[in-house]
């Protein structure tokens, strides 16, 4: 009987033996990444912002991740960017070496229950955005539509991406509670698309991020190709505080709650986020390998040449604006989902 517990005494301390010493030799970051390929989604076609500061991440970022892995960049289009999110939490590995350039309209889209998404949010692991944007409505310049007013008057045709996206969902918005005469003209993959169709006069406008107009057409702003008619934010830029915001031409005071709440989800940029799931200490990796892409001086130049202003936001900040819009109330969320429906 004493034999019998001293031979299972010694299997026990083996086995805790062989668990610590396992422990201290457990797979580091660097260890996983080291010789590893790291996939990174972008919903967005080419051209646009979304790409730009996709490219841009995946040209400097597997420098400052421990092991130095190589990173690709690659486009999945589609659904306002559902698809690429529904790939990234459901077929993508969740070890670390799929990322995905998302829309910042992700959290709205859950919050509104849209039907086609299948993924949650909050579980993501946000890494981090190059900076906030102000999404808003241009017309192109020759179409002569000059002021917001203007949009009440007469239709005005808008080429516009997935349906689900806010270039669709924000001007549907604006139709139903501001009088808007906008026709949607849905199916375009990308900004790059609609710009050419702004050019051939399929669209009358385009909405799209002023930080991007001034990334990819400069010369439209200089040459005045295009005119801002009204914007979606929170606060103006600093360097556009004549178009009005659509929170400021709400009616009433739910209509305004409306308008600032498609607002919120413009403040998540173009986030890069990781599949659900991924190992703690990989997470910190990618983060603080995220943070140092934005301080990396011949990124930093990069940026400076591109005209993309660099205000990032990090992981938690990212998380603490999906929490705000996933923990939009009731009552707004439906009444939301009846003027887009």
């Amino acid at each position: 009987m004493r034999e019998g517990k001293r031979v299972a005494t010694i299997a026990l301390a083996t086995l805790l033996f062989a668990g610590a010493r396992a422990a201290l030799h457990a797979e580091t970051a660097a260890e996983f990444y080291r010789g590893k390929t790291i996939r990174m989604v972008n919903w967005a076609s080419a051209g646009g912002e979304y790409d730009i500061h996709g490219r841009m991440v995946s040209r400097y970022i597997g420098k400052h991740i421990p092991g130095n892995p190589q990173v690709v960049h690659q486009t999945m289009t589609g659904g306002g960017g559902i698809v690429a999110a529904n790939f990234l939490y459901n077929v993508a590995p969740r070890d670390g070496t799929s990322l995905g350039i998302m829309p910042s309209s992700l959290a709205l889209f859950q919050a509104l229950e849209d039907k086609a998404i299948k993924y949650d949010a909050a579980k993501f692991n946000w890494i981090g955005t190059i900076a906030p944007t102000q999404e808003n409505l241009v017309s192109w310049s020759a179409s002569g539509f000059a002021t917001f007013d203007d949009l009440t008057k007469r239709e005005f045709a808008l080429g516009a991406s997935g349906a689900g996206s806010t270039s669709v969902i924000v001007p549907m918005v604006m139709n139903a509670l501001l009088g808007a005469k906008i026709k949607l003209v849905p199916g375009y993959p990308g900004g790059a698309e609609i710009n050419l169709a702004m050019e051939r006069g399929e669209s009358l406008g385009r909405w799209n991020t002023w930080s991007a107009w001034k990334v990819t057409k400069p010369d439209w702003i200089a040459d005045k190709k295009i005119t801002v008619l009204a914007q979606s934010a929170l606060t103006k830029p600093r360097d556009l505080q004549g178009p009005p915001l659509l929170a400021d031409l709400a009616k009433t005071e739910g209509d305004r709650r409306i308008f600032e709440l498609l607002a919120t989800a413009a403040e998540l940029g173009r986030p890069l986020v990781a599949s659900p799931d991924v190992p703690a200490e990989r997470m910190q990796a990618l983060i603080g390998a995220y943070r140092a892409t934005l301080a990396d001086p011949e990124f930093m130049r990069e940026a400076e040449q591109a005209k993309i202003e660099i205000a990032p936001l990090i992981a938690g900040d990212l998380q603490g604006l999906v929490t705000r819009a996933l923990a939009t109330p009731k009552p707004l969320a439906e009444r939301l989902k009846k003027l887009i429906e």
